[in-house]
């Protein structure tokens, strides 16, 4: 019996472990083989261009199709629930991937004001330059959705928890917005993880992740994927996918199918320490205020623990005068690493200032905006993506290196 007619009776664990995956049929090794190489041996009748590809016919050339990679999308699939998963060298090459096959001259789009810095800052110039609309909301506000949409909105794009502030977005009340207005519903779930949130069964169409972060898990390995239906999927992974030529390398799959195996471990302990972490901070005399859907004093605490179902491991504290408080915080946590990137089995943290993010990469319309803006991050924000790392010696870091602030 192969693993796809036992999947739908299994527990997330042990799809984690075996999705996707097979021993193989000439070797019978366990472990899935990485197969690095870019072109195979095909017959004669084969087609010359992506246009006659059909999603299963045979390996042609890694851009279009890879058995590694393949292994890597189904054990996706599996673990979001999705018809079909499409892997990308980066998850902004999933995301410009989605945005480029959805939105053509004419369209508009619905955007998250806050989101992660590559995306909102394409949104501000480059895709508007191709004649697009883009309106930037507070997606946390459904009235603010609601009103933004267009008779040409072809998709409302959010994410939640958003990247940096942890504001979230009720998934299934912005799918019916967009639904009922005709347009699509794209969810990055990058900092919630399947672990916690599966979009697809609130009412999304696709649903983004960099796998760079969670689900690699070890800071190794670039990697994003779009998942969704075969319907939307198919025609994408032809039409600009394969075309824009954001191919993953095997290795990398390989390295992030890997990672996968233990993500609903690694997801339970994130949590357990994130919540950790964040309650010692919440109590801390140098700390004004701590942000962490777990905390009962996160302002969507009840939409949390009715749409995660795990917490995840990131937060975000503020301190008196943040820009002094990084440079000490850099010089003197020895156990976390102060560095962006987030998701890893270290620990990292990273001091974000609003006067810089605010001239960079966010543009809020109304003052709205911005108040919502600096009810969470005020005049900057630490981000702390908390590792696998006993919490009492993440704690213990926290506490020496906030002795100098």
């Amino acid at each position: 019996m192969s693993f796809k007619e036992i999947l739908p009776d299994v527990g997330e664990q042990t799809k984690a472990v075996h999705a996707g995956e097979a021993p193989a049929p000439d070797t019978h090794a366990s472990a899935p083989d990485i197969v690095m190489s870019t072109t195979f041996t095909v017959d004669a009748d084969t087609t010359f261009s992506v246009e006659g590809l059909a999603e299963n016919d045979p390996w042609i050339y890694t851009r279009w199709g890879n058995p590694t990679v393949r292994q890597l999308e189904d054990k996706l699939a599996a673990l979001e629930g999705a018809e079909m998963a499409v892997a990308f060298a980066s998850g902004m090459g999933a995301i410009s991937g989605l945005l480029f096959h959805t939105l053509q001259a004419g369209a508009h789009a619905v955007v998250s004001d806050v989101a992660y810095a590559a995306l909102a800052e394409m949104s501000n110039d480059m895709i508007p330059a191709l004649n697009v609309e883009i309106s930037k909301v507070d997606t946390s506000d459904l009235a603010a959705v609601e009103a933004a949409i267009r008779p040409n909105t072809r998709i409302v794009y959010v994410e939640t928890p958003c990247n940096p502030l942890l504001r979230l977005t009720d998934i299934e009340a912005v799918a019916a917005i967009a639904h009922k207005a005709g347009a699509k519903l794209a969810v990055d779930s990058t900092f919630a993880t399947p672990i916690a949130t599966k979009p697809l069964s609130l009412g999304a169409d696709f649903v983004i992740h960099s796998l760079t972060k969670y689900l690699g898990g070890h800071g190794d390995a670039l990697g994003g994927a779009l998942l969704g239906r075969t319907a939307d999927l198919q025609p994408l992974r032809k039409k600009t996918a394969i075309r824009m030529g954001a191919t993953i390398s095997p290795f990398n799959a390989w390295l992030i199918m890997r990672g996968i195996a233990t993500l609903p471990l690694r997801m339970r302990a994130h949590a357990d320490n994130a919540l950790k972490v964040a309650q010692w901070l919440e109590q801390h005399p140098k700390i004004k205020r701590v942000i962490y859907p777990g905390l009962p004093s996160h302002p969507q605490h009840a939409l949390a623990q009715r749409q995660m179902h795990n917490f995840s491991g990131m937060l975000t504290f503020r301190t008196a005068d943040g820009k002094a408080a990084a440079r000490v915080l850099a010089n003197k946590l020895r156990i976390i690493h102060y560095a962006v990137s987030l998701g890893h089995h270290r620990s990292l943290l990273f001091y974000l200032h609003s006067a810089d993010l605010l001239q960079t990469t966010f543009r809020f319309d109304t003052p709205a905006q911005l108040a919502a803006w600096h009810s969470f991050a005020d005049d900057g924000i630490f981000r702390l993506s908390v590792g696998l790392e006993n919490h009492d010696d993440i704690i213990a870091d926290l506490e020496q290196a906030l002795t100098e602030v």
